[in-house]
Parts: C-alpha cells; structure tokens; sequence
C-alpha cells in the first residue's frame, strides 16, 4: 500500500477564487505556508485574512469537503526579510481561528530544530493539489511525488547564482517529478530515522516544472527554527 500523507496538507482557499495555495499543519493552531501566496496582486487583496479558508483531512477536490475539518485564519505572519523580487525568506505563519483536533487524517508534521540536516540525494515527498503539468489543470485528487535533495552548488549553478542560503533544491535533473503552479506553500516532508515526518521544505519557486536541470525550489525550513518558535511562542 502506498504510504498516505495526506493528512499533511492543508489547502488554502480563497472565498472567491478557489484553491490557490497549501500550507502545512505544524501545531493545533499554527500553518506553515510561503509568504509569497499572500503577496496582494492589482485586482485580489491576498494579504486580508477574511478571504481564506484552510481545509485540512481532505483527499478528493470536492463540494462538501467530506471529512475536512475548516478553520478561518486568525492572522497572517510573513518573515520581514521576505523579498519577493528574489524570492529568498519565502515563509509565512498563519495562525488559524481555534485549534484544529488531530485525527486519522489531520495530524501536525514536526518541524526540524535549527541543527537537524536533511542530506543530499535523501528521497522525500512533495505533496500538493496543483496543476498536473505546465499549464494544465488543477489536480483534483491529492498529488504526491518523491523528490531527492540535491546539493546547493550544484542546483545554484543550474539557477546561475539565484538559490540563497535559505533555499533548498529537491527533484530529479532528468526531470519528470516536480512541484507545479498550486502547489506553492505545501510541504517537502521526509521519513527521518526515528519513524516521524520532518518538514524540510516549502514549495517556493522553480522554472516551469518538471524541466530537465530545472528542480524545484523550496524555502528550507531549518533556517527558520528560532523564527517559527518566537513567534508561535513555543508552541511549534
């Protein structure tokens, strides 16, 4: 049987516009997402907390949601280093209205301490519910790829200098396997030693997808340890 984790996800929805983002459950109150989901465009207002959604147990894209548990987001906390032009400190906390209850389907990911290392050509999963491939549809059952860590100066290389010390690589260079559009915020989790799920990554950027010496992108969490714990106040 194919391990499931699902219950790692959360999708962000915006009240009139759909899916447009993941997150990821850290603690019964407390998201992980990339701060660029909530960068205000001309027409759409991304950074007001009124117009998300976070859905979370859920497998099938549905009406009715069978199974999810809904929470409306009490606030939104981007890193104040995030730059969107370079796209490096691509994280947000969000904090959700009241506490999520863990079952089944909904349980939090352990998020690693500043001195955990996650190494190169470890496999991991991506999990998301976006497009299938580059410019295709939203998918509508729950994705998931396994993806190898790859070495910073190798992938800095490929993005000509472009991967900050924040910013961790994960794919396959002969492509195929990737993050796509949708699927930004959601997590890059792996199975460490003890058994437990550690989120390594948040989908952040990437050239197309699935490109050949294009892997994706991700924020990498490690870097943000003490951030994530000050402003949860511990409770990550």
């Amino acid at each position: 049987a194919r391990r499931c984790m699902t219950h790692l996800l959360l999708v962000l929805q915006m009240d009139r516009y759909g899916h447009v983002c993941g997150a990821t459950l850290v603690a019964s109150r407390w998201l992980l997402s990339a701060a660029h989901c909530f960068q205000d465009s001309d027409a759409i207002k991304y950074s007001d907390v009124r117009a998300w959604r976070a859905y979370m147990g859920m497998r099938v894209m549905i009406k009715g949601n069978h199974g999810a548990s809904t929470r409306l987001i009490r606030r939104i906390l981007l890193h104040p280093q995030y730059d969107q032009f370079t796209s490096d400190y691509d994280i947000a906390l969000l904090e959700l209205s009241s506490p999520v209850f863990f079952n089944d389907l909904v349980q939090p990911v352990c998020v690693p301490a500043a001195s955990h290392t996650f190494i190169t050509g470890t496999s991991c999963y991506v999990t998301g519910w976006g497009v299938l491939m580059e410019d295709g549809e939203l998918a509508s059952r729950l994705q998931e790829a396994s993806v190898k860590i790859i070495n910073r100066s190798t992938c800095n290389k490929l993005y000509e200098d472009a991967v900050t010390p924040r910013m961790l690589c994960a794919g396959n260079l002969q492509g195929g396997v990737d993050a796509c559009q949708g699927d930004s915020g959601g997590p890059l989790v792996c199975l460490e030693r003890s058994k437990r799920w550690f989120l390594a990554g948040i989908v952040s950027w990437g050239e197309g997808c699935a490109r050949q010496n294009r892997p994706g992108v991700y924020t990498q969490v490690v870097k943000f340890s003490d951030w994530i714990r000050q402003q949860t106040k511990g409770q990550v």
